[in-house]
């Protein structure tokens, strides 16, 4: 699943891609989106919502897409030949300088922007952790509700309604980093921890937007990770094997550290 910094670059390139060109022509898969209503009008904004892309138009509706664990954006220039069968498009827009295509999302769907505050995902996203000013003191509060007391904290993290942006790389990472068993239930994690492990999130989410390969690791080349798919190998700090287990009703692979960072049965 795409990460938030990932998604907030996407945003980036598509606003330069479409600017506030006229769209020339549109349209979505087969059943799928009636993007034709936009053709016309121009794109307003372009922008990310954790994990979620959105693109505004002038003509009073948005195109939401969420691109899950294979969705894409590509751009391309007008009669340049796609990498994808244009069979597989699930929404194309087009100016007369760019075509941006989107492939394989499992959400692709065109909203009336003034109904966004009640979308039932978006309305219910916690603190958008790539936003410059991310209210981390409410993700923390989140964090922190008793219904939440014996949620594990690896599974709180992928948990969007409580904080956004923070996919399975970071929040494997992020644990790591500040040497937390990911089994440990959230009540028994405190309130200073969590709020220096959204703290670190934010630093990386936005450090990360720019960059070419994603960087957690410090004074490491780019694309280092110390445990995300280094399961079987040994810690970088201490040289005990990385251990892996899927955790969550997704589910989806965690890994850390047994001697750095716990068991994996939940210690603190």
């Amino acid at each position: 699943m795409s990460e938030g910094d990932t998604i907030n670059r996407t945003a980036q390139v598509l606003r330069r891609t479409l600017g506030d060109a006229e769209l020339v022509a549109a349209r979505g898969g087969p059943g799928g989106v009636q993007l034709e209503r936009v053709v016309g009008s121009r794109t307003s904004a372009v922008r990310s919502r954790g994990k979620h892309l959105l693109i505004d138009f002038t003509c009073g509706l948005t195109l939401h897409t969420h691109l899950g664990m294979k969705g894409s954006w590509h751009r391309y220039r007008p009669a340049e030949r796609w990498h994808v069968p244009a069979s597989n498009a699930l929404a194309v827009l087009e100016t007369s300088t760019a075509v941006a295509v989107c492939f394989g999302a499992p959400t692709v769907e065109l909203l009336e922007t003034r109904a966004l505050p009640s979308h039932p995902q978006l309305a219910k996203l916690g603190p958008d952790l790539l936003d410059e000013e991310a209210d981390i003191a409410a993700a923390v509060r989140r964090m922190r509700a008793p219904g939440l007391a014996k949620t594990s904290i690896a599974e709180a993290l992928l948990d969007q309604r409580v904080v956004a942006g923070i996919g399975n790389v970071y929040r494997s990472e992020l644990l790591a980093r500040q040497r937390i068993d990911p089994f440990t239930p959230l009540g028994l994690v405190p309130e200073g921890v969590i709020r220096k492990i959204l703290v670190d999130a934010f630093t990386l989410l936005r450090a990360n937007v720019g960059a070419r390969a994603r960087v957690t690791v410090p004074d490491a080349p780019p694309g280092e990770r110390w445990v995300y798919r280094r399961a079987g190998r040994p810690c970088r700090r201490c040289g005990a094997i990385i251990l892996s287990a899927t955790l969550g009703p997704l589910p989806r692979r965690v890994y850390w550290c047994p001697a750095c960072q716990g068991t994996g049965r939940g210690s603190s």
